[in-house]
């Protein structure tokens, strides 16, 4: 079974240079990428388009009421559904949601992918956490990569991290803030059918992570067993 390389990128709202956020992924090649903070104002639509044309990667087209999270596909995969969904957060603090991509893999079978924006409460990221476990499908493979805005010390972390269900796949390396990283925010879980790869780094010369964006990237090397 071909691997697959899946990504997340929290991209600040495009408000650092865009540009190499969209070189910096092409050096990743993912297969699929989980994005937070993409615009999500007026113009926003075309203005993802744009990234994710620079990005040589395919986009749904939309992301309304995602709170700015939404997924790209390589034309290695087939994109069969995608949906984004909006989670309640107290006024006026930023919205938030969720986006939620089943593909086709290259050799047979299929995964749900889904990008994730957690809020700045503890009580609210528990509570999204929750809501997006809820709607995860059965029996299928499922990879759930984002900015958890905790590390694993938090409650929203411990419901992900549960082996029978969902493990933590993606390197212990800190990704926040991209400058100097101390926290690692961004982070990717994925179910037991699917098998962490050995890890093949990106090279990006350190200044240019934090010109791009205030998080780095992560990504994973992941095989469907069977």
């Amino acid at each position: 079974m071909p691997a697959l390389r899946v990504a997340s990128y929290n991209t600040r709202d495009f408000l650092d240079d865009h540009r190499l956020a969209a070189r910096i992924v092409r050096a990743m090649d993912p297969d699929v990428l989980c994005l937070q903070e993409v615009p999500r104002r007026l113009g926003a639509g075309a203005r993802v388009a744009r990234f994710a044309l620079r990005c040589g990667m395919h986009w749904s087209g939309r992301h309304r009421g995602s709170g700015g999270t939404t997924i790209f596909t390589s034309p290695r995969v087939e994109l069969l559904e995608c949906r984004h969904s909006r989670l309640p957060v107290r006024w006026p603090d930023r919205t938030r949601g969720y986006a939620a991509a089943r593909v086709a893999l290259p050799g047979g079978g299929g995964l749900t992918a889904v990008s994730m924006h957690l809020s700045l409460d503890r009580h609210e990221r528990v509570a999204h956490t929750e809501r997006i476990l809820g709607g995860l499908p059965d029996g299928t493979p499922v990879v759930l990569a984002g900015d958890l805005n905790e590390d694993d010390t938090g409650e929203a972390w411990r419901l992900l991290d549960v082996p029978e269900r969902l493990r933590l796949v993606s390197p212990a390396s800190p990704t926040y803030p991209a400058r100097a990283p101390r926290r690692r925010l961004d982070v990717v879980f994925a179910s037991p059918a699917l098998r962490v790869l050995p890890r093949r780094e990106v090279l990006v010369p350190d200044a240019v992570w934090a010109q791009a964006s205030d998080h780095r990237p992560v990504w994973v090397d992941l095989q469907l067993d069977g």
